[in-house]
């Protein structure tokens, strides 16, 4: 049975190049994405629960030197837009939260980037599949009318034709759970970005009414 399949598989390859082709770049473009996208996730995780401890303590006793000292050390992303925050906290207190959600923005366009790729991908690859079944159908039933074969001839056709379906949907699924998967790693990210604007927002805040007090 495997040794069958696998030969279907092969003679789908070179004569369903039409088919096989696109769906095998866009196999490899997925496994491309996200072997990439990993790697770069994955160099960018940090330990924020315990940072933004330690970044508001450092808030608190007003040493912005320190605490910016302390977001390079993190590094990352995450370390990235801190670090910006520290800096925009001294120089734009009254426009901080939208010089503050650019600088969040720049950051949130690497980390989706290619993940359109993948969304792309789990979209198109079953019609892409699914074109590739239909001509495949197509030449099965050319070829039965042409040589007036039996059943076997038409039930060995169509399993042939249904690789490109079944090919296209594996690819696309895969495209699909990676894609989620990695949006949901930006949320994530999204959300550590949202608790350091809310604590900077806290020390903006406190510092101008201290500033109107005075």
């Amino acid at each position: 049975m495997e040794s069958k399949f696998f030969d279907y598989f092969f003679q789908f390859m070179i004569h369903d190049w039409f088919a096989s082709i696109p769906i095998s770049i866009c196999s490899i473009l997925t496994v491309a994405v996200v072997i990439e996208r990993y790697m770069y996730y994955d160099k960018n995780r940090r330990d924020v629960t315990s940072f933004i401890h330690q970044l508001q303590r450092e808030l608190e006793s007003q040493n912005l030197q320190k605490a910016q000292a302390t977001c390079s050390r993190l590094g990352g992303v995450v370390g990235e837009v801190a670090e910006e925050g520290v800096r925009l906290m001294a120089d734009q207190k009254e426009d901080f939260s939208k010089a503050f959600d650019i600088t969040v923005g720049l950051v949130t366009r690497k980390l989706e980037k290619n993940l359109a790729i993948l969304g792309t991908i789990g979209a198109t690859c079953p019609f892409l599949g699914l074109f590739g079944t239909v001509v495949g159908v197509v030449f099965t039933l050319d070829q039965l009318g042409a040589s007036g074969g039996g059943t076997p001839t038409v039930v060995l056709g169509v399993a042939k034709a249904l690789i490109a379906t079944g090919y296209g949907l594996i690819v696309a699924i895969l495209a699909v759970i990676f894609n989620n998967t990695y949006t949901n790693i930006v949320k994530r990210f999204n959300d550590d970005f949202l608790l350091l604007k809310l604590l900077f927002l806290s020390f903006v805040g406190s510092a101008e009414t201290a500033t109107h007090a005075r």
